[in-house]
């Protein structure tokens, strides 16, 4: 009897969430009130989960925030589901902080196509990962995601950048991951057996969702992304957000929504426009206030500089 290769070479993923879940063993029988209500109760798990690695994911905030406030980058590494919600995280900062892919980037093993399509072989690939970060620089922080913690495409980027000198970070939900004592810091998730044996685009793929939004909000919040809970530097790139920004200064100042309007329309971005608002100033000297007093996350009391900027204007 002879040993077919692919079988001799089969790899068998020791994760949990590659564990059969008791909880779900009779999803097959259920109707769909009793499927959507088995779905349920496994994702109500998760937020706490993710609340459990706080201090993790705090300290990997730390070092986005130093990365970003030194002129480096953010670089997100992942395959599959892990990949596409790094890529949805970094797209979606440029409306929501004007920051761009010059600054937060994801590469998606398989690239482009493999946004839509799966690519096959692409996450096994440890070649192509440290090709996707060779530009990686001792200021950036390079974040691999990957729900086993074990990825080849994975592995591949954050060897290569520690060889660069970056910082690194790993976002997976097996508390026993391959890849973390390759980084300086693992956020871990233990989200259990999945609902579907093995399907990790479901609770992996949540907490690996609710991870990256936490982390990605509070850096943006530690670099004078917000002024207390308002988005400031939202680029009005349709009349939904343009009507944000003018509801986000009505909520900031009290003032009428034809002033806000006014004024934002004078100034030209909402921060100015705040500033004028709350100091009654000019468009002119709001910017020259704001221009001594630019976002410094080591400004505690308020990284965003608009208190400091108001103060300055006698505000």
């Amino acid at each position: 009897m002879t040993t077919d290769a692919n079988d001799a070479a089969l790899l068998q993923v020791k994760s949990p969430t590659e564990e059969r879940n008791p909880r779900t063993a009779e999803i097959d029988i259920q109707d769909a009130a009793g499927i959507v209500r088995l779905i349920a109760d496994e994702d109500a798990r998760v937020a706490g989960a993710v609340a459990a690695v706080g201090d993790r994911i705090a300290a990997l905030v730390e070092l986005g925030v130093a990365a970003l406030a030194s002129g480096g980058r953010i670089l997100y590494v992942g395959s599959g589901t892990s990949g596409r919600l790094a890529v949805l995280d970094a797209v979606e900062l440029l409306p929501t902080y004007r920051v761009g892919d010059d600054q937060v980037t994801a590469f998606l093993a398989g690239g482009a196509e493999a946004m839509t399509r799966p690519v096959e072989g692409a996450e096994d690939d440890p070649a192509a990962g440290a090709a996707d970060v060779a530009g990686a620089r001792d200021s950036d922080l390079v974040i691999g995601l990957a729900a086993s913690g074990r990825t080849p495409y994975v592995r591949g980027a954050l060897e290569a950048a520690v060889k660069q000198g970056a910082s690194t970070g790993l976002i997976a939900c097996n508390p026993h991951a391959e890849l973390a004592d390759l980084v300086d810091v693992a956020v871990l998730v233990d989200t259990g057996p999945e609902v579907v044996t093995g399907s990790t685009r479901m609770k992996a793929g949540t907490a690996q969702k609710l991870v990256l939004n936490t982390f990605s909000t509070a850096t943006m919040v530690r670099l004078g992304k917000t002024y207390s809970n308002l988005m400031i530097d939202v680029l009005p790139t349709n009349q939904k957000l343009h009507g944000r920004i003018v509801r986000m200064l009505v909520q900031a100042t009290g003032r009428s929504q034809q002033e806000c309007r006014t004024v934002l329309a004078e100034a030209g971005d909402p921060r100015t426009a705040l500033v004028c608002l709350i100091a009654a100033v000019g468009a002119d000297e709001a910017r020259a206030a704001l221009a001594q007093n630019p976002p410094d996350p080591a400004r505690s009391h308020d990284p965003a500089g608009v208190r400091s900027a108001v103060a300055a204007l006698g505000g």
